[in-house]
């Protein structure tokens, strides 16, 4: 990893629950030292990605990162694409809702829309959405590039006691994806969380992310599993249309044998 990658890096340790982060608190969530963040802190701060908060002497992000996230939205408008879909599909199922975008070899959680139907829900609070620990991450090995399982398998943390640690079960839960149109997640990143996922596609015809709903274990059965699924199914076909793709054929044959067998 290069200086300007560790640089950079810190960027995502921000989240709306640690808006801001101090020195010592880098220094454990990197496992770096003192000297070396402070660095990297600084060149960030010079260039204006961070600010430091006068009161708390905490970082934060810094003004400089607003027009580059207004640019991105305006010239890929994934969020605002999505969004009216992930309503709906939150809405006709009950539960919540979300889509996640791909970048490179990570998994970003874009927009989750939580339903108001039951006062228990699913809470998708992750910036970054682990590969092999999610439906959304299996999702998008099962349809992209080779290089994504690879970098999966590199990192096979476990979250539960359902956490797929090895690669054998991670080939495997990629074949299931392959043969149904859907991924599934069966309390392996939270024990009392079901997921279920089908792809996303964009302009360039590749897997772009994975549109997903994540349910209360309770609640989940078999009526709901074939709810969610149709649901899925129409807000896929409609967010890959927004970004400018389509679902493939094949994927799309995959989904028509799955429903007819539930």
């Amino acid at each position: 990893m290069t200086s300007a990658t560790k640089t950079l890096e810190l960027l995502s340790f921000f989240s709306e629950q640690h808006p801001e982060i101090g020195l010592s608190q880098f220094c454990k969530l990197t496992s770096r030292d003192k000297a070396t963040t402070y660095r990297h802190l600084q060149s960030l701060e010079i260039v204006g990605f961070i600010e430091k908060n006068p009161l708390t002497k905490k970082y934060r992000m810094g003004p400089a990162v607003l027009p580059l996230a207004q640019i991105r939205e305006r010239t890929v408008p994934r969020k605002s694409a999505a969004k009216a879909s992930v309503e709906q599909l939150a809405d006709a199922t009950g539960e919540t809702a979300h889509v996640s975008v791909l970048s490179g070899t990570t998994l970003y959680s874009l927009v989750a829309v939580e339903s108001p139907k039951h006062s228990t829900r699913a809470i998708v609070d992750l910036k970054t959405l682990p590969l092999h620990a999610t439906a959304s991450g299996i999702c998008t090995l099962a349809y992209g590039p080779d290089i994504l399982t690879q970098t999966a398998k590199q990192n096979l943390e476990r979250f539960t006691a359902k956490t797929q640690t090895t690669e054998q079960g991670l080939d495997a839960a990629i074949q299931r994806v392959k043969e149904t149109g859907f991924s599934h997640s069966k309390g392996s990143i939270e024990e009392d969380i079901y997921g279920l996922s089908a792809p996303l596609f964009d302009q360039s015809g590749t897997i772009a992310g994975a549109v997903s709903v994540a349910s209360v274990a309770t609640r989940f059965n078999a009526d709901a599993e074939r709810t969610i699924k149709h649901q899925l199914i129409l807000a896929s076909r409609q967010i890959s249309h927004n970004w400018g793709g389509s679902i493939p054929n094949p994927i799309e044959a995959c989904w028509s044998k799955t429903l007819a067998e539930t």
